[in-house]
């Protein structure tokens, strides 16, 4: 019986946002292998393809389609939803020429934010995360970007409803997307993955400071857990942030071609984004861990109040305690046992003692 709940823990522990996966034992390195999720819905494909004064949007049903969009002049946006389908992403690999360690990289949801350059690409991996409203909890979902001559292709598990803005500013060509190339558009990519942290911690903050307050109020064991989970979050924010910086800077100090220089500015822009998002996590998991010391603090004064009640009620029945043992003694010949005032004598005695005793406790201030 022991056994089971302990594996019922462990298993809300979600191990896998601290430890990632590999393919299996004996598989050659570059061997496309999904590492995730069981998923079963149909692999998405859509394309949006654009320059300053013209856009097109469109949907693909099979990956020789996208065979136009390589050369072409404009800037493409290939956006393939699900990365399950490993024959999917080979044919993927194949057109585009991406190297099978990045293919293999894109299929690992667990893979570690990084960036690759390779002489007609770049590949960045980076970490969507938020928190899920109903639990809680920080969800953590994979996107892989490989940037082109003229064109940046993303890898999502699910539907990419964070880049929705993003496309509706390029149909609307709304800002500087539409006159800018594909390195733009990477960034713009990164720029919305990096934001939702900065949501991410300020939902965690505001967490801190409601249990901080229930914790002077009424601490308990609700709020221990509450602590536990806190620092949890905080513990896969780290794992992902700290990477994410690297690569912000390997991206702002590359000689690649394919980012131009006035581009690099935006990415130097991200990583001063990346710096303060780590300041202010650190900040959070130092209150986080005062948390667990005020908790202790709270607990152990509310311990020490009630003991103190107890000791006082204590302490007033003691000489009370006392008489009534006295007078309870099975001895024929007590004094005052035949007196007529002797009870009346005796709630007055012990009545006076009481007052006496609260009126030295009040004075001595132990309550």
């Amino acid at each position: 019986m022991k056994q089971s709940k302990t594996k019922r823990r462990l298993k809300k522990i979600d191990l896998h946002k601290f430890v990632p996966r590999v393919a299996g034992e004996g598989t050659p390195p570059g061997t496309v292998e999904y590492i995730g999720k069981p998923r079963e819905e149909m692999v998405t494909i859509n394309v949006i393809d654009y320059d300053e004064t013209n856009v097109k949007e469109m949907s693909v049903s099979t990956v020789d389609e996208l065979k136009p969009f390589i050369e072409s002049p404009n800037v493409t946006w290939i956006l393939v939803t699900g990365v399950h389908d490993t024959g999917i992403l080979n044919q993927i690999g194949n057109l585009f020429k991406i190297n099978s360690l990045e293919l293999e990289a894109i299929a690992n949801t667990t893979e570690r934010p990084t960036m690759e350059e390779r002489e007609d690409y770049i590949f960045v991996v980076l970490k969507a995360m938020q928190l899920d409203a109903e639990t809680s909890e920080v969800t953590i979902e994979q996107v892989s970007m490989v940037l082109g001559k003229n064109y940046v292709i993303t890898f999502h598990e699910t539907k990419p409803m964070l880049f929705e803005s993003l496309r509706n500013r390029i149909i609307a060509s709304k800002g500087r997307i539409r006159r800018f190339t594909a390195d733009y558009l990477l960034f713009a990519l990164s720029d919305i993955l990096i934001d939702q942290y900065f949501t991410l911690l300020e939902d965690i903050g505001e967490t801190i400071e409601t249990t901080e307050e229930q914790l002077i109020l009424s601490p308990g064991q609700a709020n221990q857990e509450l602590i536990y989970k806190l620092k949890r979050r905080l513990v896969y924010v780290k794992k992902t942030i700290w990477p994410t910086r690297e690569v912000m800077s390997s991206l702002q100090r590359s000689d690649h071609v394919l980012i131009h220089e006035g581009t690099k500015m935006y990415f130097r822009n991200i990583y001063d984004h990346t710096v303060q998002i780590i300041e202010t996590l650190e900040s959070l998991r130092d209150l986080t861990s005062g948390m667990m010391d005020l908790y202790m603090s709270a607990v152990s004064n509310r311990m020490n109040e009630i003991m103190k009640v107890l000791t006082i009620f204590s302490a007033i029945f003691i000489p009370i305690t006392f008489l009534a043992g006295v007078y309870g003694m099975n001895f024929k010949i007590i004094p005052e046992l035949r007196w007529d005032y002797g009870y009346y004598a005796f709630w007055g005695v012990t009545v006076i003692i009481t007052v006496i005793m609260l009126f030295y406790f009040k004075r001595k201030k132990w309550f």
